[in-house]
């Protein structure tokens, strides 16, 4: 036991790169608490630079987990309900037809289409046309697939779900709940699925030691940032916050493009 206590207590980098990622995820934890999603492509997209995808992504799940508890109170009080519940069983019928698609067709072809679509939607949002959707059970559902068969596909329904959600004029209060409840149920899934999935190469799996100690290392940077986005979310009025949340859709859809484009930059 006092060998996993201190295993745990060591630092997962040294020095500078350490201070990084607690930048990183300082950063990312304030657009969690602003916006109630994007957490996790801002804090994949930064450490991503300093350490394999692989090492961090399972505490990545385990910190969105605890980020949605830390919000839970908001969510259940200011969530759409109709629309959680239509998005969590779109979310469940859909992510295994992105699976399937993910296994008959390929990837690099798909994450392009899906990072084109999404930018297409964040300038359309912005631009003077302003398209809307009305919110009927109908749509909520199809919502909920598109946004599971992407998930399935590329791992970024949260993306799609915040696009589209945005185009119903739902009041931010709501779309900020709903997303923190979304991404509650998901990420206890998807670290579920991880927590028994071996790795690629090695008998061990995905959740470990190492899972717990980035967690623990990061999760005050996170709950800082949280708190500041918070705060930042409750001066904005509901125009402000339409304007900076598709600021950040522009940005999370740019980087979704560009991980595909690097994907075909890096197999040619």
């Amino acid at each position: 036991m006092p060998a996993l206590t201190a295993a745990l207590l060591a630092p997962p980098l040294a020095g500078w790169p350490l201070l990084a990622a607690l930048a990183v995820v300082l950063g990312a934890g304030f657009v969690r608490g602003f916006a109630g999603f994007g957490f996790s492509a801002f804090s994949v997209a930064g450490l991503s630079l300093l350490v394999a995808p692989s090492a961090v992504i399972p505490s990545i799940f385990l910190l969105e987990i605890l980020a949605s508890l830390h919000m839970l109170r908001v969510g259940l009080r200011d969530a759409d309900w109709p629309w959680l519940r239509a998005l969590v069983v779109g979310q469940v019928l859909g992510v295994p037809l992105g699976v399937a698609m993910l296994a008959w067709l390929p990837e690099t072809g798909l994450r392009l289409v899906i990072g084109g679509l999404l930018v297409v939607a964040v300038l359309a949002l912005r631009s003077s046309v302003r398209p809307a959707l009305a919110a009927t059970p109908r749509v909520r559902l199809g919502v909920g697939l598109a946004s599971g068969v992407v998930n399935g596909v590329a791992a970024i329904g949260g993306i799609v779900v915040a696009v589209l959600l945005s185009a119903t004029r739902m009041p931010p209060a709501a779309l900020r709940a709903t997303m923190v409840l979304l991404l509650l149920c998901s990420d206890v899934l998807a670290l579920a699925f991880a927590a028994v999935l071996p790795r690629a190469g090695d008998a061990g799996s995905l959740v470990g030691p190492g899972t717990w100690r980035w967690a623990l290392w990061l999760a005050p940077a996170m709950l800082a940032g949280i708190w500041l986005g918070s705060h930042a979310f409750a001066r904005v009025s509901p125009e402000q916050f339409r304007r900076r949340l598709l600021d950040l859709l522009g940005v999370l859809a740019l980087l979704a493009l560009g991980r595909a484009v690097w994907g075909v930059v890096v197999a040619m």
